[in-house]
């Protein structure tokens, strides 16, 4: 196991979510159900935790019942490098129940926040030229998914 994993507290749908993101990342794979017990604390037999992985990093997700919930406040970072990739995740999460947010973010079916974000956009941004990052942000900020043409041609003003 890595030595930080991120370790995610749903109600009662782990195992649930567990494979829906294993069904739309390529490089996936699913690992461990773990039961409750005679000793609970819930109903015995039910799924406690779930392990999985994701294009190579590792999750945990416990059903921990309904005192929790996800905020965007902790979102997981998807760097894409083409707007095919990109246009696939944003099209296999809203099919699945989610919701778009703004500026390449958005909310699964479940309430875990995700940015969609294409390499480029950080390579833009990042850019020594203060005027052609500003212009790239101006674009993104006025975006819900995220568009490589469009940040472009702000780019190149």
């Amino acid at each position: 196991m890595q030595k930080i994993t991120p370790f995610l507290w749903f109600d009662a749908n782990a195992e649930e979510a567990m494979n829906f993101y294993v069904s739309i990342f390529k490089n996936s794979k699913v690992g461990k159900v773990s039961r409750y017990g005679d000793a609970g604390p819930g109903p015995k037999g039910s799924v406690m935790w779930v392990t999985f992985e994701l294009e190579g990093q590792q999750f945990m997700a416990l059903n921990g019942g309904p005192h929790f919930k996800l905020t965007p406040a902790i979102s997981l970072f998807v760097d894409c490098k083409t707007q095919e990739e990109v246009d696939e995740l944003w099209e296999k999460f809203l099919e699945g129940g989610g919701k778009p947010d703004a500026c390449g973010w958005l909310t699964d079916k479940f309430g875990l926040s995700w940015q969609i974000i294409p390499t480029a956009l950080g390579e833009m941004l990042n850019d020594p030229d203060p005027a052609k990052s500003q212009r790239v942000m101006k674009a993104m900020m006025e975006m819900v998914k995220i568009d490589v043409k469009v940040l472009k041609a702000a780019y190149d003003g």
